[in-house]
């Protein structure tokens, strides 16, 4: 039987190279700095970002995790999205570890409106807690992966260094972004503080992620990851794929994106799916079941091999990533039609 998974881009599994890179990997000890693979990955990753420095860690949530307690001092405020990952899908490590306040902001459309974020800013007021930090999201996850403009993260910068706020970007597919709008990453995150992107999505390396920002920074962020527990040893064996995805992964994300334009279109013409294909910009594509039907069409694509995401009674989430080919998107939209005929 045929397999295609349509869930997330973590289902992503390493390229021939970067299982060749691992296997012929420089190690050290990277507590001791010692690690040349990891440095190298370090180096490509604060250059490709134009930051002064970057930090290796296990994961994207431990990634923003770090970076917010490295921004923030216990009772600070962070305002974020409502919708996003950090607010929503991280735990709430910064408020039961680091003792911050996330104030939660409209994102619903991927943006908070500049003037929610210039009002919803609180400093030196003792009824409140001290607003230190503005996180958002790149690409917006929550809205269909809406990849955030320039102009607008610049603003947003604008508004908050104003106030001495600083700015973070979860941009664990900061790359989709780049390559949507067509614009160079580090151009993109020009103006803000830190950014987290993840190795293991789009980019389709096994595991790990990386923190940038300036010197000062990420020498914090390193104290703070050894204290999470991910300052790692030998870790050239996880830096060495991501200095390939670095490197042959990054130009690729546009076939994710075509792939991924192809399916919304393909679902608009099907009976009985709800979908306006011009939401989707990057890998994401979101659609709505009629009848709710949603679970049922779920669990029929499962056995005829293909995966998807069942994010709500009647929505479906279907992720494009190096795993899924043009043919495979024909399998998919033809496969659904073919189930939906007989709901």
């Amino acid at each position: 039987m045929r397999f295609v998974d349509l869930r997330s881009d973590t289902k992503t599994l390493p390229t021939q190279a970067m299982r060749d890179a691992i296997f012929s990997a420089d190690l050290g000890d990277d507590c001791a700095g010692e690690d040349d693979t990891v440095n190298q990955l370090e180096n490509l990753a604060a250059k490709t970002l134009g930051k002064e420095a970057a930090v290796l860690v296990s994961s994207g949530t431990q990634g923003n995790l770090t970076a917010l307690l490295s921004h923030c001092n216990r009772g600070d405020e962070v305002l974020l999205g409502r919708k996003s990952h950090i607010f929503k899908s991280e735990a709430m490590g910064a408020s039961v570890l680091g003792g911050i306040a996330l104030m939660p902001l409209n994102d619903d459309e991927g943006y908070i409106s500049l003037d929610e974020i210039e009002k919803s800013i609180r400093v030196n007021d003792s009824r409140y807690p001290n607003t230190t930090l503005l996180a958002l999201e790149n690409t917006h996850n929550g809205s269909g992966g809406t990849p955030l403009q320039k102009k607008y993260i610049d603003d947003c910068a604008q508004i908050a260094h104003s106030k001495d706020v600083s700015v973070h970007i979860d941009g664990a597919r900061l790359f989709n972004a780049s390559v949507a709008l067509k614009i160079d990453p580090s151009d993109l995150v020009s103006s803000v503080d830190s950014v987290t992107f993840c190795l293991s999505k789009g980019l389709s390396a096994p595991v790990g992620s990386v923190l940038v920002g300036d010197q000062y920074f990420i020498e914090q962020a390193r104290r703070w990851r050894k204290m999470l527990g991910s300052a790692m040893r030998q870790a050239g064996i996880i830096a060495a794929a991501g200095i390939v995805s670095l490197n042959m992964m990054v130009d690729r994300l546009d076939k994710d994106h075509l792939n991924a334009k192809k399916l919304a279109k393909g679902l608009k013409n099907i009976n009985g799916i709800s979908i306006d294909p011009e939401n989707y910009q990057t890998n994401m594509v979101f659609c709505t079941v009629d009848d709710g039907k949603g679970e049922s069409l779920s669990e029929s694509l499962s056995k005829r091999g293909v995966l998807v995401g069942h994010v709500g009674d009647s929505v479906l989430r279907l992720v494009t990533h190096y795993g899924v080919n043009e043919d495979d998107i024909d399998y998919t939209l033809k496969t659904i039609e073919n189930i939906m005929f007989d709901l």
